[in-house]
């Protein structure tokens, strides 16, 4: 149809065909499909497809059999189960559903565990799959934090070496704090970035209420990024000095109410009508925030612990090199320092709000203050921890890396690459030496990455169809080590609450302390028992701690509840049917069908009958809850059914670094006044069969 033809039409009225055919004529715009897999126009084509790719096969690994971890650690596990039948011990983070005593870390990661549990009911992969879902939001997440400035090639090296480093493979699969702690950090460059870029204080009140959900996560731990996000900032938001200091008293203030709800409802909210605040020897979430699991981490003065000093690793620069560390997280960190130094020399002489050496910053900051805070702590350190470092390691080498490729026309891009390649795959030529596994990686990275930094240092000079092997080649030996660690870790079940990654190194557990540490379950500190082997513990619980009441394989002994790792202390133990059975027995009868010194002897009963049992003393048997009075009136009041016998192990505990001895007091009085019966292989104390008149009253008299 020809022009005049189609404004004849239209005169005479008939507009139907000429629009149609008018947009037959136009271009067809993308629909949502075509959009969602181009993504941005200015990204080469293959960007989002890549991006896509790298989500999806991390989701594949990361939840490659992830039941073989079972509940994890059991002590998060039992109060993700509890929250799941209780809404007050879902918002306390409680150990069990009867709320006597929470867990020694704020509940913001256990709400989501519980949640899924809620909707799929009591098993491993409810509780897991959100981790893994926050490891796959957090890979992206610094992936699009990275692409934002330094383009979709240097974006996708972040997100896979954050999907490759080991600690990382390892927290997303489990279910401690630090997953959710990670994502909500890094939420938090993303957002601080974004709000230099606006020059906006919303955008940075947005950054303080996801510090404050990383406060309810794991406590003081999230303010280590805090620094690094408030000084960029300040320094180089995109706005007045004057917007500038409002935006970070707006952040500071939402950081502070986002947090302080709920811990000012728990301070204000009479202890008789909430649980004990586990982990403190005052009840007082505040106390444990500041003391043990704050600035007693720092100076190793943390009342109620069990261990400490050297049993945590020596304090040091070098401590993220060490033996037990330094295969978890350290495979790219000297070549993140490298690209690091770099980056900032090359942004020296940009303007004050170029928004690359605002990304160093707020990225370099969290790795510098993270690491050094990491080294030189003197109290309880694990291995794991170190997994609030990958997002800003994986930032800083994609970062790096990309601007040291658009440099590499100059010495100093083609050497910053060469040497940052020749310093990861010599470096992982080293942490592989120092395990008796896969021998021929080593080499084979060494050679690989001394040949690719050779050649990257005439990569302009090579054909062009050389360059994508050159820089395959650089990828391998940096990547090949941690992926390797990777694999392995996710090959091998983990559960306890000392976990590691990839193969044993010879040390492990506490902070490379002690020989003897392994993929899951790291090492015990002197003077302990590993779990399950019932030998006595010299200087440890006192007396032979096995798994009694486990199922077969999981450990055996003379006395006690079920035991893990160091005496009960890391890890639970699977109760056995006839364990099971009895403690369900009229179960609707009391308000806890069990207790038991140690959360993690409490957790193993508990997971097993799904039903609440009472962590006396708290994790480490060492917190002053309940006091004898209160456990003598529960048994009064019939609240009650069994104490599983625990060998004398709150003795062993209690006073422990200045803490309670109540477990102890406890264990004596029950063992003194009420029938012990045995349970299969187990020893429980039936409290409802006291050996005379007078205790089930509650008074102290010793009668045999």
């Amino acid at each position: 149809m020809d022009t005049m033809t189609l404004h004849r039409s239209a005169a005479d009225g008939d507009t139907a065909l000429p629009r149609a055919t008018a947009r037959q004529a136009g271009p067809t715009a993308p629909s949502r499909i075509q959009r969602l897999w181009r993504g941005n126009e200015e990204d080469p084509s293959w960007a989002r497809p890549a991006l896509l790719g790298l989500l999806f096969a991390t989701a594949l690994f990361y939840f490659y059999d992830l039941t073989a971890n079972g509940y994890a650690n059991s002590f998060y596990s039992a109060a993700v189960q509890a929250g799941s039948k209780s809404w007050e011990a879902l918002f306390y983070g409680s150990s069990d559903a009867g709320n006597s005593i929470t867990v020694d870390k704020p509940p913001a990661s256990l709400w989501i565990m519980a949640l899924s549990v809620r909707v799929f009911g009591l098993n491993s992969f409810a509780i897991l799959m959100p981790e893994v879902l926050m490891g796959v939001g957090t890979v992206g997440v610094v992936h699009a934090t990275v692409r934002r400035h330094f383009g979709a090639a240097a974006g996708l090296i972040g997100g896979l070496v954050m999907a490759l480093t080991p600690v990382a493979v390892l927290m997303f699969r489990f279910n401690n704090p630090d997953a959710l702690l990670v994502l909500l950090m890094a939420l938090g460059a993303w957002a601080t970035l974004k709000s230099i870029d606006k020059g906006s204080p919303k955008w940075f009140a947005i950054v303080g209420v996801l510090i404050g959900l990383g406060f309810l996560t794991k406590a003081l731990q999230v303010l280590l990024v805090v620094p690094a996000f408030g000084l960029a900032y300040l320094l180089f938001a995109n706005t007045t000095l004057r917007r500038r200091i409002v935006g970070a008293l707006l952040g500071t203030a939402a950081m502070v109410l986002s947090a302080g709800w709920w811990v000012a409802i728990v301070e204000l909210v009479p202890a008789s009508m909430r649980p004990y605040i586990g982990g403190s020897q005052d009840n007082s979430f505040l106390s444990v925030t500041f003391g043990y699991n704050g600035l007693g981490r720092i100076s190793g003065n943390e009342t109620g612990s069990v261990g400490g000093g050297n049993g945590w690793g020596t304090p040091g620069l070098a401590r993220m090199f060490s033996s037990s560390i330094g295969g978890q997280i350290s495979w790219l960190i000297p070549s993140a320092f490298i690209l690091l130094a770099v980056g900032l020399f090359l942004r020296g002489r940009a303007p004050r709000t170029d928004s690359r050496r605002a990304a160093y910053v707020v990225w370099g900051g969290w790795l510098l203050a993270t690491m050094l805070t990491f080294s030189l702590m003197a109290g309880i350190f694990h291995e794991y921890y170190t997994v609030a470092l990958a997002p800003a390691i994986a930032a800083v080498v994609g970062m790096g890396a990309g601007e040291a490729w658009e440099n590499r026309a100059r010495p100093i891009g083609s050497i910053t690459l060469a040497t940052a390649t020749a310093a990861a795959a010599a470096w992982s030529f080293v942490l592989l030496t120092r395990t008796d596994w896969q021998n021929w990686l080593r080499i084979t990275v060494l050679v690989l990455g001394l040949a690719s930094a050779l050649l990257l240092l005439v990569v302009t000079q090579l054909q062009r169809r050389f360059v994508p092997v050159v820089i395959a080649g650089a990828l391998v030996a940096a990547l090949a080590g941690p992926a390797a660690y990777s694999i392995q870790t996710v090959g091998t079940g983990h559960t306890g609450s000392i976990v590691t990654a990839g193969p044993s190194t010879g040390r492990g557990g506490f902070g490379g302390g002690v020989p003897g540490g392994g993929p899951g379950g790291g090492g015990t500190p002197p003077g302990m028992t590993q779990g399950g082997t019932g030998a006595a513990a010299n200087g440890g619980a006192g007396t032979t701690q096995g798994g009694l009441g486990t199922t077969p394989g999981t450990g055996t002994g003379t006395t006690g509840a079920p035991q893990g790792g160091m005496g009960g202390l890391l890890d639970a133990s699977t109760p056995t049917t006839e364990v099971v059975s009895a403690l369900s027995a009229d179960a609707s009868s009391y308000r806890w069908v069990a207790a038991a010194i140690g959360s993690q002897n409490a957790a193993g009963l508990q997971l097993g009958t799904g039903l609440p049992v009472m962590a006396i003393g708290g994790f480490n048997g060492s917190d002053p809850s309940p006091t004898l009075a209160q456990f003598q009136a529960y048994v009064a009041a019939g609240e009650i059914h069994y104490f599983a016998a625990s060998g004398g192990q709150g003795g062993g505990r209690g006073g422990a670094m200045g803490g309670s001895g109540n477990a102890s007091e406890i264990s004596t009085w029950v063992a003194a006044n009420f029938t012990s019966v045995t349970i299969g292989s187990s020893t429980f104390y039936d409290l409802t069969q006291p050996l005379s008149a007078t205790t089930a009253t509650g008074t102290t008299t010793q009668t045999t």
